[in-house]
Formats: C-alpha cells, sequence, structure tokens
C-alpha cells in the first residue's frame, strides 16, 4: 500500500513504469497485490471520510471525468463495453470515453449516504434540473446551481460569492490529476477501481498532513 500510494504521489501513471525503478520488484506481482487491497484501501478512505466536518455553511458537489483512451479511439474502443459511456469534459471542450465520478445521477445516493448537517449544495451547470433539485428538495437539502448566462433572471440568480465558492473543488480537482485520478489506465473494472480510490487516498492523507501536521 505504501507503494502505491508512493506511484501516486510521484505522479508516475505507468504502473510498469513504476515498477521498473526497482530492480526487485514484480509488475506482474505488484499489480496482482495491489487489487487485493482494494478493499482495505475503501475502508481505510471511509474511515477517514468519517473524521471529516461537515458542518460548514455550505457543500460543495462536482464531478470530474476519467477518459480510459484517446478521444480519437472514442468510437472504436472496447475496453469496459457495456459500462463506460460517450461524456463530454466542457473545461478542455472535448468528448471522451470513460467514466464520470460523482455525476448528477448519482447525487441522491451520495447524499444518503453522507447525511451533511448542513442543508445548502452548490454545482454547476451540470446538476441543473428540476427532478434532481425536487428530489433533493423532500430529502431536506437545498441545491444551488449558476443558471445559463442566456436564461431568465441569469443575472440576479447567478450570485458572484457563491459561484467564487463552488470554483474552489477545482483546485481539489487539479490536485487529483497530479495524482493520476483521471489517468487511470487499468484494464478491469478492480484495477480501474482500485487506481481512482488510491489517488483519492492519497489526496486525503496530503490534505491531512498539510491541515493537521
Amino acid at each position: 500500500m505504501a507503494l502505491l500510494i508512493w506511484q501516486a504521489k510521484t505522479g508516475i501513471e505507468s504502473q510498469r513504469r513504476f515498477c521498473e525503478c526497482f530492480n526487485c520488484l514484480s509488475h506482474s506481482r505488484f499489480n496482482r497485490r495491489s487489487r487485493q487491497l482494494l478493499q482495505l484501501i475503501y475502508q481505510i478512505r471511509q474511515e477517514m471520510n468519517k473524521k471529516v466536518d461537515l458542518n460548514g455553511q455550505f457543500l460543495i458537489i462536482d464531478s470530474f471525468p476519467v477518459p480510459v483512451c484517446r478521444p480519437i479511439r472514442n468510437y472504436r474502443a472496447k475496453i469496459f463495453r457495456g459500462y463506460a459511456n460517450i461524456g463530454y469534459k466542457a473545461t478542455k471542450k472535448i468528448y471522451f470515453y470513460g467514466f464520470k465520478v460523482h455525476d448528477a445521477r448519482e447525487t441522491v445516493e451520495l447524499m444518503e449516504n453522507t447525511h451533511p448537517s448542513n442543508y445548502y449544495l452548490l454545482g454547476d451547470e451540470g446538476y441543473l434540473g428540476k427532478e434532481l433539485h425536487q428530489q433533493l428538495k423532500q430529502m431536506g437539502y437545498e441545491l444551488w446551481t449558476p443558471y445559463p448566462k442566456n436564461m431568465t433572471g441569469a443575472k440576479k440568480h447567478n450570485d458572484h460569492q457563491l459561484m467564487a465558492i463552488r470554483r474552489t473543488i477545482e483546485s481539489d480537482f487539479s490536485l487529483l490529476t497530479y495524482y493520476n485520478a483521471e489517468n487511470n489506465r487499468a484494464r478491469s473494472l478492480i484495477g480501474f477501481q482500485s487506481r481512482l480510490e488510491i489517488a483519492i487516498l492519497a489526496y486525503n492523507l496530503a490534505y491531512c498532513l498539510e491541515r493537521f501536521n
């Protein structure tokens, strides 16, 4: 596990290249053992999440893409067929084939498992929709999302302070990208989840060390 966190910390995307840094480290054995640690990594991250204080005035909800191939291969890729989908990455204005972490469709399930003590969620335009707003309102949560500029009432609704608070999550996503959260080279669902979990765990550990050291 220490080696997995080290790999994420160094930003080395390829597990094979990381193993080549050590003369005595077999890539196949390292890969097999890292996948066996999935449940343990998940449990550690969940226990760390329980320590997070969710009593602030606002919570920010967002998603980030995890492509599994280059855009030119979006419609020819066979890996994860039946699981991955074509999505749109607004920041780079490109379509990708892969997964989205914490997509709007999983928002209700996420909030059911999180149980925050505040009631205000800040999301981007990807969470704009009456059905989702109503579902969260029935659960006791108020979801705020900015309106498109051409939408009626957008100028009054789009509070610049709320938009600035929401954008702070972009710096966290940049760090997750550094830990290879968006550059997942796994070729199996277990491997994919393992690498994503270790990236998030590495980020959480770095955050705790910086804040509580």
